[in-house]
């Protein structure tokens, strides 16, 4: 699985981490910069150190709340977080500027550096602020579901229909239907096709030439000839002459 790309958090944490530590480094710095008319022994008191501290961390803070904290949506909501952060973000800018041309001004540094120094170490904590607010995952909290009543039914007492029994008429007798009889007729095997046609080629010829003719036996063509002659409705069919000797046989 492919990672997400790197989203530049990183950057900006360590931007406003450097930001805030010069800034604080600075502001305490300056705490132990003695006045003009400080005797030769001074040293700063505890509270003014603190104090330096105070500023940069307090703007820290309030931008993690401000970049990190789920805040619900509407206008009184952004008042609330805008308008917290502004004062808090105001003040400690306006002191660390302070504090920071003070210091400069303590160093040496000519009056152009001193009043615009302060400025890069403020642009590189508001460019962090922005960065983290930009790369802030928010998410919005879901409103819980109102409850919902479910409303009461009264089910009515099921009754069964009552239906009167219907009389179905008596079916009309379907007369018998006769089958056809089916009158079955034995086909006539081959050796009496070839006799008969053996036959009529050869009219009033012995049963022994018919037999030769259509390639049978002459008692095979003898058996189909007598069935010809009694099956043929034409009275003047010829009938084969028989040989006595082929009678004998």
């Amino acid at each position: 699985m492919r990672k997400p790309s790197v989203s530049g958090r990183g950057w900006a944490y360590i931007g406003a981490a450097l930001g805030g530590s010069v800034s604080i480094a600075a502001n305490v710095a300056h705490s132990y910069v003695p006045p003009v008319d400080a005797p030769a022994d001074w040293t700063p008191q505890t509270g003014a150190v603190v104090g330096a501290i105070f500023w940069p961390v307090a703007l820290f803070v309030a931008t993690e709340i401000l970049a990190r904290v789920a805040w619900p949506s509407g206008r009184g909501w952004s008042v609330m977080r805008f308008g917290g952060l502004l004062p808090v973000a105001l003040v400690a800018a306006f002191v660390s500027y302070k504090h920071l041309a003070g210091l400069l001004d303590f160093y040496g540094e000519d009056a152009l550096t001193a009043m615009l120094g302060p400025l890069a170490v403020d642009g590189l904590m508001v460019m962090a602020t922005g960065a983290l607010l930009a790369t802030a995952r928010r998410t919005t909290p879901v409103p819980a579901p109102a409850e919902v009543i479910a409303p009461i039914v009264i089910e009515a007492p099921v009754t069964e229909p009552v239906t009167a029994p219907v009389i179905e008429p008596d079916p009309a007798p379907v007369p018998a239907v006769k089958k056809p009889t089916v009158k079955r007729v034995t086909p006539r095997p081959a050796s009496a096709e070839k006799v008969a046609k053996a036959a009529a080629k050869m009219p009033g010829a012995p049963v022994a030439q018919i037999a030769a003719k259509a390639g049978v036996s002459p008692s095979t063509a003898r058996r189909h000839l007598a069935t010809l002659s009694a099956t043929d409705a034409s009275p003047s069919a010829p009938v084969a002459a028989e040989t006595p000797d082929l009678i004998a046989a």
